[in-house]
This record gives C-alpha cells, sequence and structure tokens, in this order.
C-alpha cells in the first residue's frame, strides 16, 4: 500500500509518470487494436530493442572497443531451477487454483444453482450485446486518469475540499430535517425516539 501510495500521489515523478504512460498507452491501444496484434508488436518492439544491443555490443567488438560481451548476460546467469520443495509447493499451489475454477464452471455451467446460472448468463448476454471490452478498456483508461489526478489534487487542496465537503454536508442535513419537520407524525417519532435515548442513558 505504501508504494501504491507514492505511485499515485507522485512523490517519485518520473516513476509515476512512466507508470501512468505505459498504462493509458496500454489501454489505449487495446482500444483501437486487437490484443493479439498489441502483444505482437510490444513483443517485437522488446526483441528489437535487444538485438540492437547485442548487436551494438559486436561492433564495438569488431573496432576494438569492446570485449563483445552479452548485455544481458547477468540475468542469463540468473539461475531459474526449482528446488524439488518449491515444485511440490509451486505444483499444489496450481493444482488447487485449478480445482478451484473447475469447480466453479460446473457450479455455473452444469446449473447446480439455477439462479446463479441465469444471472452468469444474463452477464454475457449483456457482455454481447454491449461490446464490454471496448467499454472496460474506455472505463479503464478513466480510472487510470482518476486515479493519478483525484488523491494529487485531493491531497493539493485537502483543506478547501474538506471546507466545501463540509458545507455540502450540512445543507444536505438541513435539507433533510426540513422535509422530516412536513411529513406528518415524524417530529413526534423523532421526540420519541429522543426521549427513549435519554431514558436508557439516564438509567445506565
Amino acid at each position: 500500500m505504501g508504494r501504491m501510495a507514492d505511485l499515485l500521489y507522485w512523490k517519485d515523478t518520473r516513476t509515476s509518470g512512466v507508470v501512468f504512460t505505459g498504462l493509458m498507452v496500454s489501454l489505449l491501444c487495446l482500444l483501437h487494436f486487437s490484443i493479439v496484434s498489441v502483444v505482437a508488436h510490444v513483443a517485437l518492439l522488446l526483441l528489437c530493442g535487444t538485438i540492437s544491443l547485442r548487436v551494438y555490443r559486436k561492433v564495438l567488438q569488431a573496432i576494438h572497443r569492446g570485449d563483445g560481451t552479452n548485455p544481458f548476460q547477468a540475468y542469463l546467469d540468473v539461475d531459474l531451477t526449482l528446488t524439488q520443495e518449491q515444485k511440490e509447493h509451486l505444483s499444489q499451489q496450481i493444482a488447487s487454483r485449478v480445482v478451484s475454477a473447475a469447480t466453479q464452471l460446473r457450479h455455473f455451467f452444469l446449473v447446480e444453482d439455477l439462479v446463479d446460472s441465469f444471472k452468469l448468463a444474463l452477464l454475457f448476454y449483456i457482455l454481447t450485446c454491449v461490446g464490454a471490452v471496448g467499454l472496460i478498456l474506455g472505463s479503464g483508461a478513466q480510472g487510470v486518469i482518476c486515479l493519478f489526478t483525484v488523491p494529487l489534487l485531493y491531497r493539493q487542496h485537502q483543506a478547501q475540499i474538506d471546507q466545501y465537503v463540509g458545507l455540502v454536508t450540512n445543507q444536505l442535513s438541513h435539507i433533510k430535517a426540513k422535509i422530516r419537520a412536513k411529513i406528518p407524525g415524524t417530529g413526534a417519532l423523532a421526540s420519541a425516539a429522543a426521549a427513549v435515548s435519554g431514558s436508557k442513558a439516564k438509567a445506565e
């Protein structure tokens, strides 16, 4: 939570800017292109970058200005093998999630509960009708903008915002009181409730 708060409050401007830009670009790309196309383009850009660095090191070696070592050798040397205990633990976690997912799918699609299955069918129908992928991605873009702007604006203008919120709350309380006063019997009920609460307080 601490890192997330730092990110949303732009304490490290560079990191927050990179994350915000990456999220927005990804969502906008998904809005205009298929997910397969976006993933392929991102992978292609990443591969072009790594190949370019590798070739650059080779060129430096050819003109005797470097040793030609792989710039990613430190990552290649990282040991990714798992111990037997880690493999067993990972296998148990995967198996547990697969069983849980299969149980949920069986519950819905084999109509263990008719109401739940109807709800899922209705959800899928709505998704097919409104093109929910675009809707969700659009909402996601708006949500990202709000996440990276609202907390920062509130922190910078907290006193003014709290003041306005207090004014609005007071106005709503006055309006509710006026409405209750105009409804017959409401004032008597409120007085009775106050009397009961007062008697309980005295008894205690």
